[in-house]
């Protein structure tokens, strides 16, 4: 356990980003789990409204820190193109 005062106050900001960071990981995968349900139930307006809400968090998740910019940069590209292939499905 932390002796110094240093020590004590950063334990303390790693229990607070920790439960930041793991809330962000949560509504991550919530988003992403909701534009997933779209695609699977072949509904392209919600799987793209799920997707324009999915990507902004994913974002600002990346610019925070929570997850890696390659990380996020990959699930919004994935999310996006299982999105777009559902569109052309239904176009087609």
């Amino acid at each position: 356990m932390a002796t110094h005062k240093s020590a004590i106050k950063r334990q303390k900001q790693s229990l607070l980003s920790r439960d930041r960071n793991q809330s962000v990981k949560s509504r991550i995968r919530t988003l992403a789990k909701k534009v997933v349900t779209a695609v699977e139930e072949k509904n392209a307006a919600a799987a793209k409204a799920a997707l324009v809400a999915a990507i902004p968090v994913i974002g600002k998740a990346a610019a925070k820190g929570v997850i890696k910019k390659a990380t996020a940069s990959r699930k919004i590209s994935r999310l996006s193109k299982k999105v777009h292939g559902l569109s052309a499905a239904s176009a087609s």
